[in-house]
């Protein structure tokens, strides 16, 4: 049936499980699996450290590319060809890295991961608010907590084969997820919802609050990238084994209801001041493993960046869709993806003081995110969020 068709009978579970689909394909499977993938690599392809943060450079370039597009030109981020033909790509992508090797191989193979990740993800989340906009916000959010189930489910693949198999195999594996969890999102129709007047009107001289919302959401993407590289280092050097090597199923499973938990307290609670609220905890959270050594606070962190990663990306998209500045999600999530590329260069002279300082100056930037988000908070424009709709 088609998603379209379905949504006229008044259910918003076919977009849900359509955009969610696609956001676990192109975040949790497409842009990281690579992260569980990347020790195997390094053990058993001859990855150096080096080509390892160049191959997840490149794929953060290209997902700035694909944003770009989306900027340049906004049709696409309404097109089913495009999603379909993104969907392919990203799939192409990851059965190709063990076929397809060596350093250039896989930098073009990482490239085109990006590209088609940012273009899913535009598309799939301007779906889901313009369709989804009647409902309960709830909904919403599990849409976006697709991304933390495509992180552990591509997770526990790797960990299985681990032992079972080697990279060739957990890349095969993650390409074969992609492509079931594409199966779910092929019949998502792009557009806004039927009946639904395209553009809202503008909230008066929104861009007073759209530019601290950029600035924050571009200084999280900094800070989100740096700890989403060495929380789980940092977790492995003081819990070893399975527990440490778990790491990044612990992140996924955390994030796959905190869009919806975050969305549910933004019935009672303004979405600025959940935001707001959000990077704060993952500040604290990233900079605890550096401040209190062990196990168990490298574990909490782990989830309390799973619990705000994505829902932070939520709040975010949907203030910036509340002031209806034009291409909102498409800006915003080019701002997120440019200061992923710049995380790791910051991050960089750190790395040979260890993980302390990688980390705490991660929850610096997120703290900085923070302070630019009080900024939205406290001029908001609106008194409260979009009004609600009973759940249905």
């Amino acid at each position: 049936m088609n998603l379209d068709t379905s949504e006229r009978t008044g259910s918003p579970l076919p977009v849900v499980v359509g955009s969610a689909a696609a956001l676990a394909a192109a975040m949790g499977v497409g842009r990281f699996a690579f992260t569980p993938i990347l020790p195997l690599m390094q053990a058993q392809a001859g990855l150096s450290a080096g080509l390892g943060a160049s191959l997840a450079t490149v794929n953060y370039a290209g997902y700035l590319a694909g944003a770009l597009v989306g900027i340049a030109a906004p049709g696409v981020v309404r097109s089913t060809a495009v999603l379909r033909g993104s969907l392919l790509a990203l799939v192409a992508s990851l059965a190709l890295m063990p076929v397809l090797t060596g350093a250039a191989a896989w930098s073009a193979l990482r490239l085109v991961a990006g590209v088609a990740s940012a273009l899913i993800f535009m598309i799939a989340v301007s779906t889901a608010l313009s369709r989804l906009s009647g409902h309960a916000q709830h909904w919403t959010g599990w849409v976006f907590g697709g991304v933390g189930g495509g992180i552990a489910a591509s997770g526990l693949l790797v960990l299985a084969l681990r032992t079972a198999g080697g990279w060739r195999e957990a890349w095969w594996a993650c390409a074969l997820l992609a492509a079931l969890l594409s199966a779910f999102a092929w019949r998502l129709v792009p557009g806004t919802r039927p009946g639904a007047v395209a553009a809202e009107p503008a909230v008066p001289r929104a861009h007073r609050w759209f530019a601290p919302l950029l600035a924050g959401y571009a200084l999280e993407g900094v800070g989100y990238i740096i700890a989403g590289t060495f929380l789980v280092a940092a977790i492995e050097r003081t819990a070893p084994g399975a527990l440490g090597s778990g790491a990044w199923v612990l992140v996924g499973l955390a994030a796959l209801p905190s869009c919806a938990v975050w969305a549910r307290l933004s019935l009672r609670w303004s979405r600025p001041a959940l935001l707001l609220t959000a990077l704060l905890v993952q500040s604290a959270g990233i900079a605890l493993p550096a401040l209190l050594g062990g196990a168990v606070p490298a574990l909490v962190s782990a989830a309390l960046f799973g619990a705000t990663f994505m829902g932070i990306s939520n709040l975010a998209l949907a203030v910036g869709r509340d002031l209806a500045v034009p291409r909102a999600v498409a800006m915003l999530t080019a701002g997120y993806s440019a200061g992923q590329i710049l995380g790791p260069l910051l991050a960089a002279p750190l790395l040979s003081g260890g993980d302390d300082r990688v980390l705490l100056l991660a929850g610096t930037i997120v703290l900085a995110a923070a302070a630019a988000a009080a900024a939205v908070r406290f001029r908001y424009p609106l008194a409260s969020p979009r009004p609600a709709i009973a759940p249905r």
